[in-house]
């Protein structure tokens, strides 16, 4: 499209975007720098004025770990049937970390930025993504503590359990995205939204393999309900973690469940339909976020 000037000089707007239109997650890669602003106010304010600073993403996922351990492996004695309960345990509390932490982050980024969102146009999708990635960054030291208690104990990776590892970050990092626009998006008009959010948040820990072994829930539940809670994107995470780091680890294990290849292809299909559910409903609310905020 073209404009004639008063002065008669020839504009070609095409190359300009028409203010609140985009393209929705794409626009994000045409705004990188905006991005990297975003994801480096997120990683410094997190602990601004603490004593401790970054020793928090340590501290945080230990006391949450030693709590489950406690509960799980002493007191209910699951340590004596799994070996090397503990690396079982913590590589899927790492991988519920990063789902809740980029969730929740994302779920509350548009409100959060409430004031840059009335005053200038910029994609609002950049706010949910430097929140998932935000929460990737601090989850690399969870990470790192797991690699170095792994390498201590005898770990020898594979090529397939590497690749398992990368496939699961990627599945929770997909579906805690589409999850984070699907409520980022209607958090801002109805805030009853967040409270959701936590409840599903508090379900994702306990509905996954994380503290029990997948075949507890094979043994208890009837066929067709053990199918359904295997479609579930965040267990297929966790057990391509636990596969990755645990099995590797153990001299005996009951393995991946049967099917598992079939478990993961749905799961992942599950997760696009939610990231393009979640894009959906983002640009849906998107119109009205300056009024509601």
């Amino acid at each position: 499209m073209t404009v004639l000037t008063a002065d008669r000089f020839v504009v070609n707007l095409s190359e300009y975007d028409t203010p609140g239109r985009g393209r929705g997650v794409l626009d994000v890669f045409r705004r990188r720098y905006l991005l990297t602003l975003l994801v480096r106010k997120g990683t410094a304010t997190r602990y601004r004025n603490s004593v401790l600073g970054w020793t928090w993403s340590y501290v945080k996922p230990a006391a949450q770990f030693a709590v489950y351990y406690f509960v799980m492996g002493i007191v209910l004695g699951i340590h004596h049937d799994v070996e090397y309960f503990a690396v079982y345990l913590f590589s899927g509390v790492v991988v519920i970390n990063l789902f809740n932490e980029g969730f929740g982050n994302a779920t509350s980024s548009i409100v959060d930025n409430g004031s840059l969102v009335k005053k200038i146009y910029l994609p609002r999708e950049l706010f949910p993504v430097a929140s998932i990635i935000v929460a990737f960054i601090h989850f690399l030291p969870q990470l790192a503590i797991l690699l170095v208690i792994c390498l201590i104990i005898g770990w020898s990776p594979t090529l397939l359990g590497i690749v398992g590892i990368l496939l699961g970050a990627l599945l929770i990092l997909s579906f805690a995205l589409g999850l984070g626009l699907f409520f980022a998006g209607i958090n801002v008009r109805f805030r009853d939204a967040q409270n959701v959010v936590e409840i599903i948040r508090m379900f994702s820990t306990w509905t996954s393999p994380i503290l029990y072994l997948w075949t507890y829930v094979e043994a208890a539940l009837p066929a067709w309900a053990f199918h359904i809670y295997m479609l579930n994107p965040i267990t297929i995470a966790v057990q391509l973690f636990q596969y990755g780091f645990w099995e590797a680890t153990v001299s005996s294990s009951p393995g991946l469940p049967p099917h598992f290849v079939t478990y993961a292809i749905v799961a992942s299909g599950i997760t696009l339909i939610v990231l393009v559910l979640g894009q959906f409903t983002f640009r849906r609310f998107e119109r009205s976020f300056a009024q509601d905020l």
